[in-house]
């Protein structure tokens, strides 16, 4: 009996989907704790926007080099012994970072990101395997929820990152303290995440995926349907990537409201990300996903050009927040959405999908380096950015015939 069977009540499901979610959790704590600290580590290297651009390079680069081998790893040892080897390596490689920005040199830091960026796509892969693990054991999408997590350790992260800046940690401190915090919980938990992956491969299965009856394209993105909600991902977790990577350098040199106000900006996307994954359920079944998308498409350039024309504290932190609540749903909707192909099996879309978005992700923020730069203002490029999200709004009118315009 393969143990997603030995899960038969509410209870032991809940407790799964607990267990599995502080992973998620984790895995935000991690990548926020770097994210927050970016400013510290600019300042402490001396680097500008073009150096700090081509630095960040080295986390896609890492991604991009892991991303067959980690599919191969999971397939061949199981999410449960690949997640736990990927918390081990992320949370040492982020220290490693840590150290390198305190006392070694810009290219020490690309190659310590580059193997971040190794670690964190073994982590990701083998923590969604896990996630779609659950949720096939709910019956239903709850893999939001799991993501709502995520954004909620970002806000945390830049809680206590603004309050570890204040007390003089530094950057290699605070990374060692979020390793201890991993690795313990990794310690206690590991053991009550899914062993096997094999059910969600015959749950796929049973649902016709892949059935001959239908016809299937073995390129997924070559799907109109699949590339159009790669690109909308794309777009959207780019802008996500950008408030990540470059808001607290927005305001820390374009806006400039003092040491303690540094982080503002990215508190305030962060906070907006995790309320608005709380509340997009409501509004995509009241207005349906197409609404929802090109809403928060407009939230999102319509925040950035309110950062950018306005550069003072209160209403850039306001247009952080809109882009917070503009990056919320799209991604959710999208992966839900990935399963509604006739031509692509559901896991093969969903992958496809979440590959094409996290690439914007990783991609958009050390192009806005090279933009900023090559321009001579931040804030000449973060107002393209508007027009890119802006181009959502037209886009996602492609997905009209897939989407669900109410719910039942």
């Amino acid at each position: 009996m393969e143990a997603e069977d030995k899960v038969t009540t509410p209870r032991e499901r809940a407790k799964l989907r607990a267990v599995v979610a502080v992973f998620y959790f984790m895995q935000g704590v991690v990548f926020s704790s770097w994210a927050s600290r970016i400013p510290d580590v600019k300042i402490a290297l001396g680097l500008n926007d073009a150096e700090v651009g081509g630095i960040l390079f080295a986390i896609p680069a890492g991604q991009l080099a892991m991303m067959a081998v980690s599919g191969w790893l999971v397939s061949r040892f199981g999410s449960r012994n690949c997640l736990a080897a990927a918390v081990v390596s992320y949370g040492l490689t982020l220290v490693c970072c840590g150290l390198v920005a305190q006392w070694g040199t810009p290219h020490l830091l690309f190659f310590g990101l580059f193997l971040w960026g190794c670690a964190g796509n073994l982590h990701n892969i083998a923590v969604n395997t896990q996630g779609v693990g659950v949720e096939r054991l709910y019956g239903r999408s709850i893999m939001a929820t799991f993501h709502g997590l995520w954004s909620l350790a970002g806000f945390l992260a830049g809680l206590a990152s603004s309050f570890l800046t204040a007390h003089g940690i530094l950057p290699w401190e605070h990374f060692v303290g979020a390793c201890a915090l991993n690795l313990t919980l990794l310690a206690l938990l590991i053991r009550r995440t899914l062993p096997r992956d094999a059910a969600k491969q015959r749950a796929l299965a049973e649902q016709g995926a892949g059935t001959p009856e239908t016809p299937r394209r073995r390129f997924a993105l070559r799907d109109p349907f699949i590339f159009t909600l790669g690109v909308l991902a794309a777009v959207c977790m780019g802008c996500e990537g950008v408030m990540y990577d470059w808001s607290g350098i927005y305001f820390a040199d374009v806006v400039k409201p003092g040491e303690a106000l540094v982080r503002l900006g990215y508190v305030a996307s962060m906070f907006a990300m995790t309320s608005g994954r709380l509340v997009a359920d409501f509004f995509i079944t009241r207005f349906g996903q197409v609404r929802v998308v090109q809403a928060c498409s407009a939230a999102t350039a319509l925040g950035l050009l309110l950062a950018v024309a306005f550069p003072s504290a209160v209403p850039a932190a306001l247009g952080f927040l809109l882009v917070g609540f503009g990056v919320s749903a799209v991604v959710p909707i999208c992966y839900s959405l990935s399963g509604e192909s006739p031509s692509v099996p559901v896991g093969k879309a969903i992958a496809a999908v979440s590959t094409v978005g996290f690439l914007g992700f990783l991609l958009g923020p050390p192009v806005i380096g090279f933009i900023s730069e090559a321009l001579g203002s931040l804030r000449w490029a973060l107002g393209l950015v508007a027009l890119v999200a802006a181009s959502s709004i037209f886009t996602a009118r492609r997905l009209r015939g897939f989407a669900r315009e109410e719910k039942p």
